[in-house]
């Protein structure tokens, strides 16, 4: 088997989402858009299965001995390099015509993301890590800068975004947020792969969700912790195996983790 550096995977990870983007774009508030309801009773469309059949093709073609785990056509193979795909993250945004939407593209090895990419042609925007080189947000036409989560150092100082109250509710976890909120500085929803992006950047200093699989994550990890975070699951797990997601500029993860935690049976 060929072996690759994680800039190798990186490189060919850009040019997925290169090519991802130019096929999302274009469908973007397209009045023809085909939309259709999964059997988990979630919305997908054209769109989702045209860049996932995409970003398949290239993988296919460069790492042919690598597996692929995909939102909208699962799992392919069983090498310990697993890529995982997220066609369109923010697909309700997609089909509303909001611009809160991205492709995510991870590479797994031996179950831990070490190479990500999250592109948002919407945004104008992207964003890339690889395990040791660092995280990067990149403006369309513009040369890519190095980015960092913040110093903030108490949850009373920090801002959150929690994502959905309905997640939050559904988990049972819905009094712990509230309390939460009462701790922090500012609580909003910014939703999707943006508020995880927004903490590597450094303008949010927590990020919790329910309700995700592990193409919603996979891709989050590795900028969120090249950028200097912390990402594990809501009682402290690590990687995108557990149904749920954690993310802070490590200085407040184990408060958070603490702030979160359910009180203990007696």
């Amino acid at each position: 088997m060929t072996e690759y550096s994680y800039s190798d995977d990186l490189a060919l990870a850009l040019a997925l989402a290169g090519n991802a983007d130019l096929i999302s774009i274009d469908r973007f508030r397209a009045l023809d858009l085909v939309v259709t309801t999964k059997p988990d009773r979630t919305p997908v469309t054209d769109a989702d299965q045209a860049v996932e059949r995409s970003i398949r093709s290239g993988i296919q073609a460069s790492r042919p001995d690598d597996s692929i785990l995909g939102e909208e056509y699962g799992t392919e193979g069983d090498s310990n390099r697993q890529w995982i795909i997220d066609p369109i993250d923010g697909t309700a945004n997609f089909m509303r015509g909001l611009p809160i939407w991205g492709t995510l593209i991870a590479l797994a090895v031996d179950g831990v993301p070490v190479v990500s990419v999250v592109s948002s042609p919407a945004l104008g925007k992207r964003w890339y890590a690889a395990r040791g080189h660092g995280a990067f947000a990149q403006v369309h036409g513009e040369e890519a800068k190095p980015i960092r989560v913040s110093a903030v150092a108490e949850l009373a100082d920090a801002s959150i975004s929690y994502n959905s109250i309905q997640g939050w509710d559904g988990a049972d976890y819905l009094d712990e947020l509230v309390q939460l909120s009462r701790t922090v500085w500012r609580a909003r929803a910014v939703g999707d792969m943006w508020a995880y992006m927004l903490l590597a950047e450094g303008s949010l200093d927590l990020v919790g969700e329910f309700d995700l699989q592990p193409y919603d994550m996979a891709a989050l990890i590795p900028i969120v912790e090249e950028a200097g975070g912390r990402f594990s699951s809501v009682t402290g797990e690590p990687g995108p195996w557990h149904g749920n997601a954690l993310a802070t500029n490590g200085v407040l993860h184990e408060a958070a983790l603490a702030a979160l935690a359910k009180p203990s049976a007696e």
